[in-house]
């Protein structure tokens, strides 16, 4: 009998994705023009630290994988959870341009530690059998993040500085987040003992030893690509519609991308069972790409603005799903860590440069231009992934 997914863990996680996305990532491009204005920045070199801080992030990834096997992914987390409190405050102190930089970079390496790939990491160390279903359970909570959080920072920052709104973000983080990662940390010792390799519950990966290296570079090769084209568009979205003409309305517009994310959870659990995760990834960039022509051809029509929010969350609530699976379903649960790691480094790589590269690519050439070179990359890595579909379709037929 397969084992149940671990439904307080999957809670406890649900709840720390919402901070931790909420206050690490989602909150930056709302108080982005006023951490600019205070240190004396344009948002350009803002965004440039910030993307200079997701490659550092990048960089650390395949470490904190590796210390995720080795120690646990919730002792990761726990140690994380310390560390982006310490340098939210440190981001909030910062008296200097170099202090908020390394605070930024601080940030990111500890968001690897607290987000999705430590806490997919921790769902298969703690019932790998249970793991797909339990990462889409995950993701279907932590798609609230940016509903919950793009609200309350433009709220927020109307009464508060970006510096209060940090320290505040670092208290949550303090305060909730460490202590239900410490919790999972202590449950997850008898958990392992039940569901892993004492029982035989281990995940045995899809494709067989000789060919993982070539699957590898290209599911990471497909992910980075996503990632350039979700980062560019996530860090972006609220002040990209009020540029296009939507005024106040942007931040309304922007929130349906989470329950978007939501919904194609829910649509997945429902509906999803048996698509296979190769097929998953590819559907997702579909939609990615179709959300951003639909805005780049629709202009200032606000159902097309509408109808890009959608496909967006949609799109992404899927890739966060085949972010975890995929992996899971291609390599197995052996080494889970290390193998997600080395595929985050990847997309956080590529990721790091989108909003940089799509904030210049809005102030010089204007929206239209910066919205299709992001369609561009996003249907190169839509084939990608394709590609990632037939390779492990040849690889099982041709399987005795």
């Amino acid at each position: 009998m397969k084992p149940g997914i671990p439904v307080a863990t999957v809670a406890a996680l649900g709840l720390t994705q919402i901070i931790g996305y909420g206050t690490l990532y989602y909150s930056f491009s709302i108080l982005a023009p006023g951490m600019a204005r205070d240190l004396g920045l344009t948002v350009e070199q803002v965004f440039g630290v910030f993307s200079a801080s997701l490659f550092a992030g990048g960089l650390s990834a395949p470490f904190v994988g590796g210390w995720m096997d080795r120690l646990g992914a919730a002792m990761v987390m726990t140690i994380g959870s310390a560390v982006s409190a310490l340098a939210l405050v440190l981001c909030a102190w910062s008296p200097s341009i170099a202090v908020f930089a390394l605070s930024i970079v601080l940030l990111e390496v500890a968001s690897g530690m607290v987000q999705y790939q430590a806490a997919f990491a921790a769902l298969v160390e703690s019932r790998p059998m249970a793991a797909s279903r339990s990462i889409t359970c995950l993701t279907l909570i932590g798609g609230f993040a940016s509903t919950i959080f793009w609200p309350i920072a433009a709220s927020l920052h109307e009464h508060f500085s970006w510096r209060e709104i940090y320290i505040a973000y670092a208290a949550l983080n303090l305060t909730v987040c460490l202590p239900l990662h410490y919790w999972i940390m202590r449950s997850r010792r008898s958990e392992a003992a039940k569901f892993t390799g004492r029982d035989g519950h281990v995940v045995v990966g899809a494709l067989p030893v000789e060919v993982r290296r070539r699957g590898m570079l290209l599911v990471s090769l497909a992910f980075a690509l996503q990632g350039f084209t979700l980062s560019a568009m996530l860090t972006h979205m609220v002040p990209m519609l009020g540029a296009i003409g939507f005024g106040t309305a942007a931040v309304v517009i922007g929130s349906l991308f989470g329950p978007s994310q939501v919904l194609s959870r829910l649509v997945n659990m429902a509906f999803g069972k048996n698509l296979p995760p190769p097929a998953l990834a590819t559907l997702s960039a579909a939609l990615i790409v179709a959300g951003v022509l639909i805005l780049g051809l629709s202009g200032t029509w606000l159902p097309g603005a509408v109808a890009f929010a959608i496909f967006r969350g949609l799109g992404s609530g899927i890739n966060s799903i085949a972010q975890g699976s995929l992996p899971l379903w291609m390599f197995g649960s052996g080494g889970y860590g290390a193998i997600t790691g080395r595929m985050a480094a990847a997309r956080l790589a590529a990721g790091a440069m989108a909003p940089f590269v799509f904030s210049v690519l809005m102030e010089r050439f204007g929206s239209n231009v910066a919205l299709m070179a992001n369609a561009c990359l996003g249907a190169v890595g839509m084939a990608a992934f394709v590609a990632v579909a037939s390779a492990a379709k040849r690889t099982a037929t041709s399987t005795p």
